[in-house]
This record gives C-alpha cells, structure tokens and sequence, in this order.
C-alpha cells in the first residue's frame, strides 16, 4: 500500500480588530426619530446630525418659517448632545417640498444659525416625512480631545 500524504495544516485565518462603533446619545429636548436610524452619531472628529424636521413635541409646526426654526432648534440640540453647537456646524444639507418658499426658509435659517455661515446645499423636493415641508442636516467639526 503506498502511504497517504497528509494535508498541509490550514493556517487559522487572522482575526480583524473590531470595528470601532460611532458614539451615540440620546436626548429628551429633540424629537425621536420616526423612522429606523440613529439621529446624531460622532464619527471621529466629525458629528452627523440626521435630517431635522420642524416636529416640536410631536407635533409639526406649521408654515415654512415655523419649521425651520424648530428644524434648527432640534438640530442645536442634536449638536449638543454630542458637546457641540451651531458655529462647529461646517455643512447642511436643506431640503425644502417648495422652492418658492425658498426666501422665507433663508430667513429663519439666517436667524437660526447666527453669524455661523456653513457651507450648504438646498434641495427641492416632492415630499418630506410627517409632512414636513423642511428638512435639514448638519456636518460638525468637534475635534476630540
């Protein structure tokens, strides 16, 4: 009988390092999400606000300069659960169900966000959740320390 050659051993494959996870807090001031994501998280450096509706209380504010007040109001609150506030805000996202509406969004925006002037980008829409007719989400800069 001629001998059987035995297999090499299989090398175990490497075990990767684990993924490091966002931090992410919650807050009584702002809203809950009404849908399956994670409304503001800290990724590095960066802080991800989730789009911010004009909901205060559960309940939308009505008219455009109404909405987007609250929409920024929740958004400072997001910002500072994650020690945060509006001047670290370097990008929104804006979206908006009627660009006619545009010069009364920019209004409140301005009154909102100060002399804090991030970079931004302002997108109609056909619709927006809890019919909304604003939505805004915000990039931070904090580094960590």
């Amino acid at each position: 009988m001629a001998a059987q050659k035995k297999a090499p051993a299989k090398k175990a494959p490497a075990k990767k390092a684990p993924a490091k996870k966002a931090a992410v807090k919650k807050t009584a001031k702002a809203p809950a999400p009404i849908g399956p994501y994670t409304p503001v998280v800290r990724a590095g450096d960066w802080i991800i606000v989730s789009g911010q509706l004009g909901l205060k209380d559960g309940v939308m504010q009505k008219g455009v300069s109404a909405q987007t007040t609250q929409a920024v109001k929740n958004l400072k609150e997001r910002l500072a659960e994650m020690g945060a506030n509006i001047n670290d805000v370097k990008k929104t996202l804006c979206f908006l169900t009627d660009m006619e509406t545009f010069s009364i969004f920019n209004e409140a925006y301005v009154a909102g966000f100060g002399n804090s002037r991030p970079a931004r980008s302002t997108i109609g829409v056909a619709s927006l959740p809890a019919n909304g007719q604003v939505e805004i989400e915000a990039w931070a800069y904090k580094p960590l320390r």
